[in-house]
């Protein structure tokens, strides 16, 4: 080997082997051999963290992910999203909405509207579903919440909505789950707004062309936030290393858009129409509306 990239290639599968040792000498080559590249000095502190205080779930703390949302380019995301979110729902005189991983609100709250007549939440992490609650009532929003997945939500429910909405969410769910759960909201919708990301299939993460996609984009991610350890550390390092990590689980199961469209043909929808939202660090955004 004599590229840094080569090292990081290497440090990858090591790590996806268990081997964190070994990940971390190349990592250090990689760091050694292009010392100006954010991602592998960040690295170098997560694998040595790792090592010294074992694995972290990217969402175990909110800190990181709060910072991380409210900074860099993921302001004009949100505000886009937002607003995107608002346009359909003034379309409506009064409708139901579930809204599938919200978060702490960031991408609902500021589109909320008076026309909501039925407001359910879907949250797994009780630190961001205790935010986003706290918000609505101040807010006077009347809603219900579920703290827990769409999954163990869709077990116990069988109530139906206008809308239903997964923004930045539904990502989360595993590729051989996905298309059960897309039927479900298909069943219990008549219509459905997803935004995720135009990203690359990760089916196969450790694919030497998916391994330098994420080195690239990472590089611009953390230039955003250079110096700021509470999301590089807490958020942006587990999220990355996640891809790679067959100890733990991934965090995410993103896919390109054109995916999605064809999943949600399959779960029933008869029309889908994709719209650009922003074109973010990572991949770009897209809202993807079925009905």
């Amino acid at each position: 080997m004599s590229t840094a990239a080569e090292y990081f290639g290497e440090a990858v599968n090591a790590f996806a082997d268990g081997d964190l040792n070994a990940a971390l000498t190349y990592i250090r080559e990689a760091a050694a051999h292009d010392p100006e590249n954010l991602v592998y000095a960040a690295s170098v502190t997560y694998l040595e963290n790792r090592l010294a205080k074992g694995a972290a779930n990217a969402y175990a703390s909110p800190e990181g992910f709060r910072e991380f949302v409210r900074g860099g380019g993921n302001i004009p995301l949100y505000e886009n999203t937002s607003a995107a979110l608002r346009a359909v729902y003034r379309q409506y005189t009064a409708f139901s909405l579930l809204d599938v991983g919200t978060g702490d609100g960031l991408a609902l709250i500021p589109a909320l509207t008076s026309t909501i007549s039925r407001l359910d939440v879907v949250e797994p992490s009780a630190a961001l579903l205790e935010n986003l609650e706290a918000q609505l009532q101040q807010l006077g929003q009347i809603y219900r919440a579920f703290h827990g997945t769409l999954q163990g939500f869709a077990a116990n429910s069988s109530d139906h909505w206008d809308v239903a909405q997964g923004t930045y969410s539904l990502q989360s769910l595993p590729f051989e789950e996905r298309p059960h759960m897309l039927r479900w909201l298909r069943e219990h919708s008549d219509r459905l707004l997803i935004v995720e990301f135009d990203a690359p299939d990760f089916r196969n993460p450790l694919a030497p062309e998916r391994i330098q996609h994420v080195l690239a984009r990472n590089q611009l991610g953390l230039a955003e936030y250079a110096g700021n350890e509470v999301v590089i550390q807490g958020f942006l390092m587990p999220v990355m290393w996640g891809y790679f990590d067959r100890a733990t689980g991934r965090l995410n199961y993103e896919q390109p858009v054109p995916a999605w469209v064809q999943q949600l043909g399959e779960a029933g929808f008869k029309q889908v129409t994709t719209e650009l939202i922003y074109p973010y660090w990572w991949a770009s955004a897209y809202l993807i509306d079925a009905r």
